[in-house]
């Protein structure tokens, strides 16, 4: 007898709430000029969060156009329309832009997954939305964002080098060679037909994964590897960063779930890796934390910065809170993976989170006690929900 995957009836009807309010988060936070973070309240305004956000929208852009409705589909398009018409001469997506008030907004140290994330967005469009024609209307900035990355990369290695603080988790210590953009850049790579991602997921997993690989050939990523080998510990999961004065081995679950969910890491990775996850507890008390074991002051790592805002404080925002949107493709890669029913049980706690404060769509929760906080209404939890759900329900096309 086939074993049924489906949800129980209740957990049916939250995760069926879950996409309604979803859907309405998204259409109160559209905008002419495309989805805004989060929703326009005092205090996104002063943190900058009623904007058009280059990871954000682009990512945002990926659920509304797989949701099928036409006005989210149009809000997308927008998004990534405006993000294009602030590009600078040089190809670099911004951080942000200000509709309202015409600012745009580049961040102290590039940004350089805005750039990535929008590529990516242009080409899951055309894959979800087919005959909308984005690629062609954006096919020059396009190309000025290639080449801007690519002149990011280290020409033998293949992989994206960047500084401190300069992707989505900006005020964290990861710098050189980081696991998240390289993940995005494989992406990018097999979006965009680019003949040299093969050597970029090779670099990647002997660099990211030095003990479950031979020794590189070429001298200088050898002996990183090789000191890593020396003082470091095998783990299942991929270091976050390698660079001249170390690594990361605090464990970033959102880039291994994106070298899983790009293939950057191969599938045997994905059984360890999820074993991994619910060993640490990152799925609990709703999935999931941003890494496994967060950067304490006194660490090597810890960087005075780190308290920006009071936020990343051990099991705080970047360092050890939980994220509801990477939740999101914590469903999608457990789905790939073919554990259908594990995904649908997440996909229901991923529904709960969302729901605290009446459906309040809470940017993150501490990752101990599982308290709301950062600003409610954030656009790419429900995105990405719709994703994962759309995923499970109808199947996704991973080729895009």
């Amino acid at each position: 007898m086939k074993q049924n995957l489906q949800p129980s009836a209740l957990a049916a009807e939250l995760i069926a709430a879950g996409c309604e309010q979803a859907l309405a988060l998204l259409r109160r936070n559209a905008t002419p000029a495309g989805i805004l973070a989060a929703s326009n309240t005092e205090a996104a305004r002063k943190r900058h969060y009623a904007t058009i956000f280059g990871r954000d929208a682009a990512i945002c852009a990926l659920g509304m156009v797989a949701s099928g409705e036409a006005d989210l589909v149009t809000c997308a398009r927008a998004g990534l329309l405006t993000l294009a018409r602030s590009q600078a001469a040089n190809g670099q997506i911004p951080n942000y832009v200000d509709p309202a008030g015409g600012e745009v907004d580049f961040w102290y140290t590039g940004c350089i997954d805005a750039t990535l994330w929008w590529l990516i967005a242009v080409a899951g469009f055309e894959a979800l939305a087919p005959g909308a024609g984005l690629g062609r209307e954006l096919a020059p900035q396009i190309a000025r964002a290639r080449h801007w990355l690519a002149c990011q990369e280290h020409p033998q290695w293949r992989l994206l080098q960047q500084n401190e603080a300069s992707d989505w988790a900006d005020i964290m210590p990861r710098s050189g060679f980081v696991l998240y953009t390289n993940a995005l850049w494989f992406w990018v790579k097999r979006l965009y037909g680019e003949p040299d991602a093969e050597p970029t997921r090779e670099a990647a997993n002997r660099l990211f994964h030095p003990f479950g690989a031979p020794l590189p050939a070429e001298r200088r990523l050898r002996l990183l590897t090789d000191r890593i080998r020396e003082r470091g510990e095998p783990s299942p999961f991929f270091l976050s960063f390698v660079n001249l004065s170390g690594w990361g081995a605090e464990g970033d679950l959102f880039a291994n779930l994106l070298a899983l969910f790009t293939g950057l890491a191969g599938p045997e990775h994905g059984e360890p890796m999820v074993a991994a996850v619910q060993e640490l507890g990152a799925h609990r008390p709703y999935p999931l934390r941003a890494v496994g074991t967060p950067i304490a002051p006194g660490d090597p790592l810890w960087r005075p910065y780190m308290l920006r805002h009071q936020q990343n404080r051990p099991w705080q925002y970047h360092n050890g809170g939980i994220w509801p949107f990477i939740g999101g493709f914590w469903v999608l890669v457990l789905q790939r993976l073919g554990r259908e029913e594990f995904a649908w049980q997440e996909l229901e706690s991923l529904a709960r989170a969302n729901r605290v404060g009446d459906w309040a769509f809470n940017e993150w929760f501490q990752g101990h006690s599982g308290s709301p906080m950062g600003m409610t209404g954030q656009s790419w939890n429900a995105s990405m929900y719709l994703l994962a759900h759309r995923a499970l329900h109808h199947g996704l096309a991973w080729t895009w």
